[in-house]
């Protein structure tokens, strides 16, 4: 079992590593072989949607995933979350990766075509509506504001991972490929279904029950 990254982030702003995350660490380490075959070229792009802590993008940089000289990117709305992912990277003495943070709705400001792995955590949590992005960290009225970004996803908690899958065709390298996590209320079956009647594999890596939840990781390719 490969090692865990040491998370020190504001649990106030950021949200805190908890099972999701771990199934996802899981994930990738259990397709680790698969990974560096399809997408560990000689410079291939990582990138995690929604950094938050660091614990994902961390992992991966402490553990070479893909492999190759991978240069790693993580994005987030939240400003807190990027300064807690580049302390955890810090922490865990991956200086030596080629790593940056950058903050961005999904992957609006990354280059069509251009990413090999991409790994999603997204709010997923059934709500009212998606919580609306502070302006700046001054005209948040709480930390709430902040954290409530990581779990809620509005309808059936489908909203922000339904525009990140309509992203991925013009996200993604030919031989690119996501892992997106689902919650079952998600109904992540049918969502694989729509997804392969695009055109696209899905398959699922890793499923697992944590406390009244189930939660699922599935990969995405062409």
């Amino acid at each position: 079992m490969l090692d865990t990254p040491h998370v020190n982030c504001d649990t106030n702003r950021v949200y805190e590593p908890s099972e999701d995350s771990f199934l996802l660490l899981d994930a990738l380490e259990a397709d680790l072989e698969w990974l560096k075959q399809r997408v560990g070229g000689i410079v291939p792009i990582s990138v995690e949607v929604g950094c938050g802590s660091g614990i994902v993008s961390t992992f991966m940089m402490k553990h070479g995933i893909p492999g190759g000289n991978t240069v790693y990117l993580g994005t987030d709305v939240n400003p807190w979350a990027l300064e807690a992912t580049l302390e955890t990277r810090k922490r865990n003495e991956c200086d030596d990766k080629v790593f940056d943070a950058v903050q961005c709705d999904l992957t609006r400001s990354l280059r069509d075509g251009v990413v090999d792995l991409l790994v999603f955590n997204p709010p997923y949590v059934p709500a009212e509506s998606v919580p609306r992005v502070p302006l700046c960290k001054e005209e948040a009225r709480n930390d709430d504001d902040w954290l409530f970004l990581a779990l809620d996803g509005g309808d059936d908690g489908m909203e922000v991972t339904n525009r990140l899958l309509e992203q991925l065709d013009t996200a993604l390298s030919s031989s690119g490929v996501a892992y997106v996590l689902f919650c079952a209320r998600n109904k992540p079956e049918k969502v694989a279904q729509l997804m392969e009647s695009r055109g696209w594999h899905a398959t699922l890596v890793e499923h697992r029950k944590a406390g009244w939840e189930v939660l699922s990781v599935y990969k995405f390719f062409r």
